[in-house]
């Protein structure tokens, strides 16, 4: 409850609609956490009614065991400079900070989420820091935001595949639990042509390898769509990064989607 009303009073300057969007983020996220914590009472022996069961088989499996648990997570934002927070107005409104707020508030053991973004690299860069970065630091979940700067820079298609899907492997092998985040809808992207394959290419590895995937692209059109927020609000005048507004909105959405896809998945947001 102190994390609630914690995260709650980081919104008192929010106009009302965004205040009632967040507390209504808040209330599902929490409705996924009492599936979970459910699934630690069935687990203990106590009868749990068939609505709270959790997930037999969640998609992110050792995360759902740690909350099981009621153990302290750690997470690894891995990516570049979306990660890093390029265009956010302080380090601290970057998605992976925001996140870590939003989780804390929810998860009674603690959450930590460490920055691991670098601006301008692609998936070779990535690729070479991946043991260092991460895999070394042991983290429970690795969020990895990829797919953007590999048009840009002309990465090869194919080879941002393989990349992609040895650096999952890896992760998998050391016992990390992984989620993907595709590039986002952008004036840069969209003036790239053949930048929307990478888009689809981190879908279709997301769908063959069972890994989730954040669907940036969706949300900021979902986020346009509900009128309550404009492109100049969420995105940099770079035409490529996010402003303060849209890492809120990508936090709060991830954090909702980490808790679903590690147990029960609310019936509404």
């Amino acid at each position: 409850m102190l994390g609630y009303m914690k995260l709650l009073s980081r919104l008192g300057g929010w106009p009302i609609a965004e205040y009632q969007a967040r507390r209504h983020f808040l209330a599902c996220a929490s409705a996924a956490m009492l599936g979970v914590l459910a699934l630690s009472s069935s687990q203990a022996g106590e009868a749990t009614p068939p609505a709270q069961a959790a997930s037999a088989a969640p998609e992110l499996r050792h995360v759902a065991r740690l909350l099981a648990r009621h153990s302290p997570i750690t997470i690894i934002a891995f990516g570049s400079s979306s990660t890093e927070g390029v265009g956010a107005s302080t380090p601290a409104h970057a998605y992976p900070a925001q996140l870590e707020a939003d989780l804390d508030a929810l998860v009674p053991a603690g959450v930590t989420v460490v920055n691991r973004g670098i601006g301008g690299q692609d998936a070779d860069d990535m690729l070479a820091r991946l043991d260092r970065d991460v895999i070394a630091a042991k983290p429970d979940l690795v969020i990895w935001q990829t797919g953007t700067n590999d048009p840009l820079r002309k990465l090869p298609l194919d080879r941002f595949e393989t990349e992609t899907r040895d650096g999952i492997a890896r992760m998998r092998a050391a016992g990390i639990d992984v989620v993907l985040m595709e590039p986002q809808d952008c004036r840069m992207m969209r003036a790239t042509p053949g930048a929307f394959a990478y888009r689809d290419a981190v879908r279709r590895i997301g769908a063959e390898m069972a890994v989730p995937v954040v669907r940036r692209y969706d949300l900021i059109h979902r986020w346009l769509a509900d009128g309550k927020v404009t492109e100049a609000q969420l995105m940099a005048p770079d035409g490529l990064h996010m402003a303060d507004a849209g890492y809120e909105r990508l936090a709060a959405e991830v954090a909702y989607e980490l808790l679903a896809d590690a147990g029960r998945k609310p019936a509404a947001r």
